[in-house]
Parts: C-alpha cells; structure tokens; sequence
C-alpha cells in the first residue's frame, strides 16, 4: 500500500511523520505483524462487513494472535479503525 493511500484512507488526519508511524507500529510481537500487515489484508479482502470476520481472515493471513494472544484486543481496534474509514 502506498502512503498516499493510506493517507487518503484517513482523511488526511494524520501527518505524514505519524503516518510512517501507524504503518510501521507493530501490533503483534509473536508473529510480527504490523499495522500495515493488518491493512493490506482488509484491502485485499474489501468484502468484509463483519469486524470478527475480518479479524479472522487477518489472522489467517499473518498469523497474528494464535501466539500469545496478547495482541488480540489491538487487533480488533485497529480492524474496526481501518473499516470505520
């Protein structure tokens, strides 16, 4: 994913140094997964109109919380800030 889109996804809210941020912010340490690991399986998979769907599809995708699970609940909200956009 480009920054640009991503930028456009959020409104352009963000600046561009917290943008490289949030993209490169790692949500799961065990599987090491990243925020943007986390939005380009939701733009792959644009169909989703279920957060728990959603998160299950991401998980499959990057193995994120079948670790320790410590990483679920970030999951989840950074799943249902990306589709709230």
């Amino acid at each position: 994913i480009k920054l640009l889109k991503i930028y456009t996804l959020l409104g352009g809210i963000l600046m561009e140094e917290q943008m490289a941020s949030a993209v490169n912010r790692k949500i799961c340490n065990c599987k090491n997964v990243s925020y943007n690991d986390v939005v380009k399986v939701l733009n792959d998979n644009s169909n989703f109109s279920q957060v728990e769907a959603a998160f299950q599809e991401v998980q499959n995708v990057t193995g994120c919380s079948t670790g320790c699970g410590g990483c679920h609940d970030e999951i989840m909200r950074t799943i249902s800030e990306i589709m709230s956009l």
